[in-house]
């Protein structure tokens, strides 16, 4: 199987090319290098031992996206491109719809005009707003709190009409929840540009010394240790999820929805504890207020994709905090090393 992967330098890009390679699936991957490094691909074939084609090409440029498409028989696309800062999309929402929705529409017009009609789509959680109840099930209300998580929503609804217009299509939306971690060579993990947005990134850095004190934002939420709760899964796990979707995809016509999580809820706190326990390092951090737009708990429920994937995580919190460490250990100031 020829698989094309939008965006397959970046952080979970990067993790599930090194999967498919694995699987012995053929992969070419597309990236812009926005939000990505172009060492990722030499030590992607480090980790692999495989090669695979490359283009550099951003999903604006459909010429180009074409040319792709002309050069290669694709069978089915893994499409992870798109800006993805929820602050970021707040301060600049025009680049973000331009750029996220944009971009989705010319690759899907592109793959239509090439009959390729197979993709699996990285949405996330953050389609389900603020949700009553948990665990979250995929049949929740949907509704957004930002520009980035709204792309994602409409970009669901793009597919889903797709799907309704033409019966040839084959869509999988996989909706991540907090993916953390790295992979356990240390060679390819997660690489924030500046001051990082995600917890464990930020643990990291203090943990190393980079960064002197972490700030938890809310101590007072109605969870057992008042910190925020939320469902962090393994970036391999979550690699190994778009497999398992893509198999699926391409043997069953029309449009799913999965949430990919592990169903279990950590606590800020207690994401510190575990990193602490993994590395024996100490992690200094302080309380600060709730931030507009946080809520108490997240965490998944995963039955449906266990069920009809045949897809568990199966990494626990104490093996994502130390693969992270390792990571972290190998590479402190990220790819720029």
């Amino acid at each position: 199987m020829k698989v094309l992967v939008t965006g397959g330098a970046g952080f979970i890009g990067s993790h599930t090319v090194v999967e498919l390679l694995n699987d012995g699936r053929e992969v070419i991957i597309v990236d812009n290098f926005v939000n990505s490094k172009p060492v990722v691909l030499d030590r992607v074939r480090k980790i692999t031992g495989k090669d695979f084609k490359f283009y550099q090409v951003d999903l604006l440029d459909r010429d180009s996206l074409e040319k792709v498409f002309a050069e290669n028989e694709v069978d089915a696309v893994i499409h992870f491109a798109g800006l993805k800062a929820v602050g970021e999309s707040v301060e600049q929402p025009l680049r973000y719809y331009h750029n996220n929705l944009t971009g989705t529409l010319i690759l899907c017009e592109v793959m239509a005009k090439y009959g390729v009609k197979n993709i699996v789509f990285s949405s996330s959680a953050t389609v389900y707003g603020k949700p009553k109840c948990v665990p979250i099930k995929e049949d929740f209300p949907l509704s957004t709190t930002n520009p980035y998580g709204e792309t994602k929503l409409e970009i669901e609804r793009i597919l889903k009409d797709v799907t309704i217009a033409d019966k040839d299509w084959s869509v999988s939306i996989l909706r991540y929840f907090n993916p953390i971690g790295a992979h356990s060579s240390g060679l390819i993990g997660e690489d924030p540009k500046g001051i990082p947005n995600n917890l464990l990134p930020y643990v990291a850095q203090v943990a190393s010394g980079k960064l002197e004190c972490l700030s938890i934002y809310g101590n007072d939420y109605e969870t057992r240790d008042g910190t925020g709760v939320r469902d962090f899964i393994h970036v391999v796990d979550l690699a190994k999820a778009h497999l398992k979707a893509l198999d699926r995809t391409v043997a069953v016509k029309g449009i799913d929805y999965y949430n990919i999580g592990t169903g279990n809820g950590y606590s800020v706190l207690e994401i510190v504890k575990a990193y602490e326990e993994a590395t024996g390092k100490k992690v200094k951090y302080k309380f600060a207020p709730r931030r507009a737009g946080d809520i108490g708990e997240c965490y998944a429920d995963p039955t449906k994709a266990e069920k009809l994937l045949g897809w568990k995580a199966e990494k626990d919190i104490y093996q994502m905090c130390k693969d992270a460490a390792h990571w972290q250990e190998l590479n402190p100031n990220g790819y720029e090393d």
